[in-house]
């Protein structure tokens, strides 16, 4: 268990490096990274091609929100006996992305992508920068699987073939079976000898079961309310869209940021139609395309510097001179007389004053300025006095 969690930890570190705030270093190694070859996609897809389609497009949507998926995984760990709706219903005050929030339904995925992040994070950033070459992919190792008798109809998911594409749906929309395969089988032999199948053992209680085919092993159902997918996948077109909405984990909304063109701007549409990816949920993460890179890395600045929108309270005006402030003497300064309760009491003036005061009214040699006859009265009582 130690070694698990200490490898573990190793991956997020590994991935907690792309969030350092000066992003250059990660920039030019994005630019050197070559587009996923065909190999490396039929290798990466092989153990979740055959999986329905709607569970297949939301794990394509979490895959690229890496470090999310590794806090749900945690938060899964934390909470074994939760799956399902209420595993998706306990989540809901979290911040993630609604990909990753559904994906604690189903606890076993979720601990797979967690404790591979390589695989997680390839898959995403393959489904970000090549999606109809991965949806293509899907399809041929599907057609592939076919072919071989392995991939058929039955009382878990029905595979339907229309119009040059296969689709995989749950035989009930309430209840999500969840397989596991062995690519090293259910393909039939593997083309690529230098790029074999990535490969998992079967999840607890996952069994063989008599009259399903081969190398195919199942596990308890899971159930689920009505709607609970959000995505879907249009085959022809080979791309993600999100096609129901509004139910109790995912919302429409569109989200419009200021300065159209710029990455950091792009409105976010939590509406149907094709799935936007949304860089605020990458928290960071550095994307090994560079076109990819440079659209939305421009976020990190925007989530550190965040942008005000409209006037803000006590927010000086654009176009105001900044006050220019002038020292006053002590003399100068009064107290503020309070606003509450009656003005307070005049003090009246000293009557003793130094020679030097009383003689400031005047320049030396010169007129007395705004003498009152009472001042006179004044000095001559100073003079008897000394």
């Amino acid at each position: 268990m130690k070694a698990l969690a200490k490898h573990a930890l190793s991956r997020v570190f590994a991935l907690a490096l792309a969030l350092a705030p000066g992003f250059t270093q990660v920039s030019a190694l994005a630019q050197n990274q070559p587009a996923f070859t065909q190999q490396q996609l039929d290798q990466m897809l092989a153990p979740i091609a055959l999986y329905p389609d709607p569970l297949l497009s939301q794990m394509l949507m979490a895959s690229t929100y890496p470090l999310e998926v590794v806090e749900a995984a945690r938060w899964s760990k934390a909470h074994p006996g939760l799956k399902g709706d209420d595993a998706v219903r306990a989540v809901a005050q979290q911040s993630w992305d609604p990909s990753v929030k559904s994906l604690v339904a189903f606890p076993q995925v979720l601990a797979w992508m967690d404790e591979n992040l390589d695989w997680t994070r390839n898959l995403g950033d393959a489904f970000l920068a090549q999606e109809p070459q991965v949806m293509e992919t899907v399809q041929t190792l599907r057609q592939r699987a076919q072919a071989a008798g392995t991939l058929r109809s039955d009382d878990r998911n029905r595979v339907v073939s229309e119009a040059g594409a296969i689709a995989v749906v749950p035989a009930s929309p309430q209840i999500i079976y969840v397989p596991y395969y062995d690519p090293r089988v259910v393909y039939g032999p593997w083309w690529w000898p230098a790029y074999p199948p990535v490969y998992w053992r079967p999840w607890p209680d996952y069994y063989a079961r008599p009259g399903y085919a081969t190398g195919f092993y199942w596990g308890p159902g899971i159930g689920i309310s009505a709607g609970f997918f959000f995505g879907a996948v249009d085959w022809h077109r080979r791309h993600v869209r999100v096609e129901h909405v509004n139910n109790y984990y995912y919302k429409t909304v569109i989200v419009n940021r200021q300065n159209a063109g710029d990455a950091r701007s792009a409105p976010v549409n939590r509406g149907p139609g094709t799935w936007q990816h949304d860089p605020s949920h990458r928290k960071g993460t550095a994307y090994r395309d560079p076109e990819r890179q440079r659209r939305f890395g421009a976020w990190r600045t925007e989530r550190a510097e965040p942008r005000r929108e409209g006037p803000q309270a006590g927010a000086p005006r654009a176009d105001a001179r900044p006050a220019q402030v002038q020292p006053q003497p002590k003399s100068a300064v009064r107290p503020e007389p309070s606003r509450t309760g009656p003005p307070p009491a005049q003090i009246p003036p000293v009557a003793r004053q130094p020679r030097r005061d009383a003689d400031a009214h005047h320049e030396p040699g010169g007129p007395a300025i705004g003498r009152r006859p009472e001042d006179k009265d004044h000095d001559r009582r100073e003079r008897r006095r000394d």
